[in-house]
């Protein structure tokens, strides 16, 4: 419904009309506060919109690189994975490609936007995966139910509030929520009944209300009748003094849209009988059916209660696969995987540190298949079995809690062992080795994803150094990325102390790739600050070293681990060697105790 500027009431009258409406619901309690007029320093343009700076949005990741990325969280779904990572790529990448040339060839008349259709069974990452994706390449992303969608917006809500929500994801930076993905989910639920003789408003409604976004149309910020919309408005009034039409575009936005579509093999099974004469047969298992849906067409789609045009704007469909039982226990076993990782924050969170053994996984994931939800019954299933321990264990003293089988097969007696202080031990003992199994499993998972993740965090990993990378990861609660990020963050601050040595000292120090690791071990415990570290090596070397280079005249120095653990020694070795003088037996010195620890 189109309201021309001379019935919209002014901003003085919209915050007299709000003022009542508190005054009656809170009495004196909540009053509106009127702010003066700031003009900005900068006024946005005849659109509304402000200008964005070129670097606000940059891609040029290729679809190789976005597919690695998904591996390392989803199991499976390589067909998915490799039909979302080069069609969103491409998306992007062309945006990008008429942002850097000024070629419009993008914005072609007629064109027809990459947007995707994703099938498959519940519990299989679609989700998931989408967050993936936006977290990944770094735009506003929202999420919507279509069943919560009605055509008007009067029941339910309006299916463009979801592009407004770009908006305020993008912290109200409107050309930034242009390149942005709307993601909608349960879109089989809008399909129109197949039971129902004529057109099924309700839900055919809701899919022309889609149209025009989902292609491109200017949708307005401003929603009438919204207390909260008509605050922005005077909010921003005040701010810029201007009264423009603020909009945006959806030309660049990529819609998403996902469902289970339940009976749709069916629909496709019927169509292929009919074309192919005694291929009648019933699907009977999971893996028929999934066969089955790689074969979908529009017709299909269109048959199942869809709109042609609403599917002519889904061009790209992609099709999930069922998860298995082993793909669940995969899921448990990925390091990265959210499932594990927040039953052990559950339990970090009383100071309990929490393992599972291989076994006891393979159980969580047998259960969870039987639940027949996908991935989400992993989360029922391993909450089923730690609940006991869950609701005792942070009342007692016990810090580590090992998950073998007979903790899973009989709870209660493994609790009152875990309490006893006779029989805690043993569990101490099994927590040792399932800590030792799951480092060995980080070195396992480092060394097989060796080169990418080296080269995407800019970090070699050497043997010794995916040492460090396990044992972190085994004493904090965070997936493989954050601890290479806080290893990789570590070493610049060595690089950063080499630098300074030298700005201070006046003397070049390089430290030797052991040293480097060392330093890391070290700097990875809180208690060890890097400035200490720093002061502590000044004290150290800073003497020696700037009588060496009076000696002999050296001004550039390769620091080992052994040079660290025995600074004095080091440089008696650098004056005895250049003199030639046997030198005595190097012994290593400790560093001081505190730096230790």
């Amino acid at each position: 419904m189109n309201i021309s500027d001379e019935t919209i009431p002014r901003p003085e009258e919209i915050e007299k009309e709000i003022g009542e409406f508190l005054s009656k619901k809170f009495g004196g309690t909540v009053k509106m506060v009127s702010q003066e007029i700031i003009q900005p320093e900068t006024v946005a343009d005849a659109s509304g919109k402000t200008s964005m700076p070129d670097d606000l949005f940059h891609f040029d990741m290729k679809p190789e690189d976005l597919i690695a990325y998904l591996d390392q969280y989803i199991v499976r779904q390589d067909y998915a994975k490799a039909v979302l990572a080069t069609k969103i790529c491409t998306h992007f990448n062309r945006i990008q490609h008429a942002r850097n040339t000024g070629d419009t060839s993008v914005d072609l008349i007629g064109g027809i936007k990459n947007n995707v259709l994703m099938i498959g069974p519940t519990g299989v990452g679609k989700t998931y995966l989408i967050r993936l994706i936006a977290k990944k390449i770094g735009v506003p992303f929202v999420k919507g139910d279509a069943t919560k969608f009605s055509e008007t917006g009067y029941v339910g809500g309006d299916v463009e509030d979801l592009v407004r929500d770009l908006v305020r994801e993008a912290d109200d930076n409107i050309e930034l929520a242009q390149y942005g993905i709307v993601y909608i989910d349960e879109i089989d639920k809008i399909a129109g009944s197949r039971n129902i003789i004529g057109a099924d408003v309700s839900r055919t409604g809701v899919q022309r209300a889609l149209l025009k976004p989902m292609e491109e149309t200017e949708v307005d910020l401003k929603v009438p009748h919204d207390p909260i919309s008509m605050l922005q408005e005077i909010e921003r009034f005040r701010k810029t003094g201007s009264r423009d039409k603020r909009t945006i575009n959806t030309r660049h936005i990529l819609f998403i849209m996902s469902g289970a579509f339940s009976d749709l093999p069916e629909i496709i099974q019927r169509r292929i009988t009919r074309q192919n004469i005694g291929f009648g047969a019933d699907i009977q298992n999971h893996k028929e059916r999934q066969d089955i849906l790689s074969l979908v067409k529009s017709e299909d789609l269109v048959e199942f209660g869809f709109e042609s045009e609403f599917i002519g704007r889904l061009p790209v469909r992609a099709v999930f696969e069922r998860l298995t039982e082993d793909d669940l226990f995969e899921i448990l076993k990925n390091p990265n995987n959210p499932v594990i990782l927040g039953k052990k924050l559950d339990f970090a969170a009383y100071g309990i540190q929490i393992k599972f053994d291989d076994p006891v996984l393979r159980i969580l994931a047998k259960n969870a298949f039987n639940e027949n939800t996908g991935a989400r019954g992993l989360i029922s299933a391993v909450e089923k079995a730690l609940l006991l321990f869950e609701r005792h264990l942070p009342s007692a003293s016990v810090t580590r809690f090992p998950v073998t089988l007979p903790v899973l097969e009989s709870p209660e007696t493994a609790l009152s062992e875990l309490l006893n202080p006779e029989t805690a031990p043993v569990y101490q003992n099994e927590y040792d080795r399932l800590a030792e199994q799951e480092r060995d499993h980080i070195k396992a998972y480092l060394n097989v994803n060796r080169k990418r993740l080296s080269d995407k965090y800019s970090l070699t990993l050497t043997p010794s150094r995916m040492d460090i990378v396990a044992s972190f990861y085994s004493r904090n609660v965070m997936d493989v990325g954050h601890v290479l990020q806080k290893v990789k963050s570590l070493y610049d601050e060595i690089k950063k102390m080499e630098l300074s040595f030298y700005k201070k000292h006046d003397i070049n120090i390089v430290f030797e790739d052991d040293a480097v690791d060392f330093i890391i071990e070290q700097l990875a415990n809180p208690a060890v600050r890097i400035e200490d570290f720093e002061r502590q090596l000044s004290v150290d070397f800073e003497l020696g070293l700037k009588l060496v280079r009076e000696k002999i005249g050296k001004n550039r120095f390769f620091i080992t681990r052994k040079a660290l653990l025995g600074p004095e020694a080091f440089i008696s070795s650098l004056i005895t060697e250049k003199f030639r003088v046997p030198a005595s037996p190097i012994s290593e010195y400790s560093l001081p105790e505190t730096l230790l620890k």
